[in-house]
């Protein structure tokens, strides 16, 4: 039977994950895991990329010890953040997180040649200050730099010496224009962004060949590598079987909740609302949200040594407390203690830590049902279903919350999505198979059903 590694790489974490199909069903296993993060230098919030490769390397070699040889691998990442490489193809440091506090002046750069209308009627890219067009075009790296890389390009590109520019996580750069589905010249010739350091769109599936020699050597074995949809929301999604009458939330570090469309929602009402218009599989949108999600949790799990996610659940459960806060204040992106940022934004410097997490978890369901209200008045359409896909999916209390808050049936049970849609994706290249098919293959592989409240 063929084998498929995802390699799939969150802001805090990464994993790689096996799947195996036989009688039309997926089997995961995971192989390896290893932890991620910024680090700060020089002031600044970067990323250790090659650390990040070493792990990506670290999770092949555990697999040729296993005895596991995959016939492709393909990794996902986030979005929005890039590497430059110089003439030799080296990568041009810094390589600085979106979480840095530098990308909130980046915006202010290019105040007066994009303002936020014409950018989302081109893009369809909600606004964030971190958006790569604003970073990009404050970096005055670009001038000299041979390439463009996202995140997951860069660490395919290590593996097999040959760049890409992948479609799905290009599209959180803010320079897609998403209509044409290509790199838009105009933004980039206002923005002052050199269009030569781009290449052309690649659309998941595309094969890229073998590790290059270096990387044979190194593992003692080969297999192909292939583009999976490469930002990590985009793989969670395409493993979600949805419908017109569906939405999902991908819980991680973020909330993406949205629906998917056949074409971009270009609109004012959908731009003053925040949404945004990212690129799926198979031409396909994603009309999402971005909400905080699981960070805000991580960050105060950071603050309660000897607690686990479980405890601070039952805290909060504790907590009769009603205040509510908006998960995404600026405060909250990289705070010093997150519990100290909620309380001031409470304006409460005493609030319990049951209290203030409490508050945080039902921020989030009520900003759930908020953003869904939007999709149905944006899009049309009458959402009656809820898929909680990802890690935070694990959450009961905050799968109870929602449905409390929404009114809708939620349904859980796809915790390791963009490992799955990061497989199907490859399994679909292999097969030639539609992305509808691939759907049908996770309803019969994972136990998804309504979430009950005795879970809690």
């Amino acid at each position: 039977m063929a084998s498929y590694l995802a390699v799939d790489i969150g802001a805090s974490s990464g994993r790689h994950i096996l799947g195996t199909f036989a009688d039309g069903r997926l089997a995961l296993r995971e192989i390896y895991r290893f932890e991620n993060g910024m680090k700060e230098e020089n002031g600044a919030l970067v990323w250790d990329t090659e650390a990040l490769f070493e792990s990506v390397l670290a999770g092949l070699e555990e697999c040729r010890r296993q005895g596991v040889f995959p016939k492709s691998v393909a990794i996902d990442t986030w979005g929005v953040d890039y590497v430059l490489l110089d003439g030799e193809g080296k990568e041009m440091p810094p390589t600085v997180a979106y979480r840095d506090k530098s990308c909130e002046g980046a915006v202010r750069h290019t105040e007066g040649v994009l303002n936020r209308e014409y950018l989302y009627a081109r893009t369809g890219i909600q606004h964030q200050d971190f958006n790569s067009v604003f970073r990009l075009s404050a970096d005055g790296r670009t001038k000299s730099a041979k390439r463009f890389l996202m995140m997951p390009d860069y660490l395919t590109y290590r593996l097999t010496g040959k760049a890409r520019n992948e479609y799905t996580n290009a599209t959180t750069t803010g320079l897609v224009n998403a209509k044409a589905r290509c790199w838009d010249g105009e933004i980039l010739q206002k923005a002052g962004i050199p269009a030569e350091i781009f290449l052309p769109l690649s659309q998941p599936g595309e094969s890229l060949g073998g590790f290059k020699a270096e990387i044979r050597e190194r593992l003692g074995f080969d297999c192909e590598v292939l583009l999976c949809p490469t930002h990590d929301t985009a793989s969670a999604v395409a493993a979600c079987p949805i419908d017109e009458g569906s939405v999902y939330i991908s819980s991680g570090t973020w909330s993406l909740i949205g629906t998917e469309n056949a074409h971009p929602v270009l609109t004012e009402r959908a731009r003053e609302a925040n949404f945004t218009n990212e690129g799926g599989i198979g031409g396909r949108y994603r009309f999402l949200k971005n909400i905080m999600g699981m960070w805000l949790f991580q960050c105060v799990k950071k603050e309660l040594p000897g607690y686990s996610y479980d405890g601070m659940m039952h805290l909060a459960m504790e907590s009769g407390f009603d205040g509510l806060t908006d998960p995404n204040l600026p405060c909250y992106t990289a705070p010093k203690s997150m519990l100290a940022e909620v309380r001031r934004a409470l304006g409460a410097p005493s609030l319990p830590t049951g209290d203030v997490l409490r508050c945080l978890y039902r921020s989030l369901a009520l900003s759930y049902k908020r953003a869904i209200d939007e999709i149905e008045e944006i899009s049309g359409k009458r959402i009656e279903n809820i898929f909680i896909i990802g890690g935070g999916s694990r959450d009961a209390y905050l799968n109870a919350l929602t449905a409390q808050a929404t009114g809708r049936r939620v349904y859980t049970g796809l915790a390791e999505a963009t490992a799955v849609g990061n497989i199907l994706s490859q399994y679909m290249a292999d097969k030639g198979l539609c992305l509808d098919e691939a759907r049908e293959t996770v309803k019969h592989s994972f136990d998804i059903k309504e979430f009950d409240y005795e879970q809690i």
